[in-house]
């Protein structure tokens, strides 16, 4: 296992120098222009242009984020009428092959129906603000947090009509009965994050969040079985789902680790569980990250350690701070336990 990042995008060249000069020498990064333009050639000549910085590029972000579905780059591949839902996976298909081509062996992707959502920020040590959420704040119409949905996202959702359980699990089969089959000829894993936070058996806007449980998370990974089908695990996430995240994580971890099925890697922390946490920074949280790492090295994890969200800072580059800090203390974790990146 070893450090890398995410977050990128285009030719901001001095961007990842920089990370090579903290260590950071593996990276999840998308090319610049529209992702229906990216060729083989195009990404060969990314993944080298990074490479001359000190970094190498071990994935790319599909164009289904962590937003609302219609806020996605592919809107109506979970959303949308089958034609558009088709067109959209085919491109995204063609794009997996693209990769295969061009050594990128690896891309990220979020089934994303509703999107990542908070209630009100809290405040944390020396005054950082920490995105949270409470369940008991949260569910009135237009709650979500405005930076992940809006109403036109929302009257997109409802446009489709109530989804239950089985209308998302029939959709989110669909896709990968399409994209598994590829990634596997092209040798490209495709790392799926879970939906966050999670709602348990509960929906929102008439839309359950299949994914946003650990016995969903398990099914999802028995769905067109492959060794090039299989989660960006989040810690943080995952611990958002548990009663008890500080003594439940663990388990969770080797039960998809023993399988295979990590691939990548968000390590994050937070303060409470189910229904009611704030995100923290790593030292700070109710998760032995150390533990967290120690396990992941017992299932023979090989992949990226990236640190994900970051509480809010006073000053400047308070996000470029912030991730600084995680990395140095992602890399004295792994010290403290022996493990050599790479």
């Amino acid at each position: 296992m070893y450090i890398g990042t995410q977050h990128l995008s285009g030719a901001n060249w001095p961007q990842y120098q920089a990370l090579a000069q903290l260590g950071v020498t593996h990276v999840s990064a998308n090319p610049p222009g529209a992702w229906q333009s990216w060729t083989t050639e195009s990404l060969r000549e990314f993944k080298d242009r990074l490479a001359e910085c000190g970094v190498a590029l071990d994935m790319i972000m599909l164009p289904l984020g962590s937003a609302a579905a219609p806020r996605n780059e592919a809107p109506h591949v979970f959303l949308g009428p089958p034609a558009e839902r088709d067109r959209e996976i085919d491109q995204i298909c063609e794009l997996i092959r693209h990769l295969g081509r061009a050594g990128v062996h690896s891309a990220r992707y979020n089934c994303a129906f509703l999107g990542h959502f908070r209630t009100t920020e809290r405040l944390g040590r020396g005054g950082e603000r920490l995105l949270s959420f409470e369940y008991a704040k949260f569910g009135a119409p237009g709650g979500l947090d405005p930076l992940n949905s809006d109403d036109a996202a929302m009257r997109f959702v409802a446009a489709q009509g109530p989804l239950g359980a089985d209308e998302c699990w029939e959709r989110i089969d669909y896709f990968l009965s399409r994209v598994v089959p590829v990634a596997e000829e092209y040798q490209v894993r495709l790392a799926c994050h879970p939906e966050d936070p999670g709602l348990g058996e509960r929906t929102h806007y008439g839309v359950a969040r299949v994914l946003g449980t650990v016995a969903g998370l398990k099914k999802f990974i028995t769905l067109h079985p492959s060794p090039y089908h299989g989660l960006n695990f989040c810690v943080g996430t995952v611990a958002e789902m548990l009663t008890n995240p500080a003594e439940e994580i663990y388990e969770v971890i080797r039960y998809f680790g023993t399988r295979g099925k990590l691939f990548n890697l968000h390590l994050r922390n937070i303060r409470g569980g189910f229904d009611d946490f704030v995100e923290v920074f790593p030292d700070e949280g109710d998760v032995n990250l150390r533990a967290v790492l120690r396990v992941l090295h017992e299932v023979n994890y090989q992949y990226m350690i990236m640190p994900d969200h970051v509480p809010v800072l006073t000053g400047e580059a308070p996000t470029q701070v912030g991730f600084a800090f995680c990395f140095g203390y992602i890399r004295a974790l792994l010290q403290t336990l022996d493990i050599h990146e790479g």
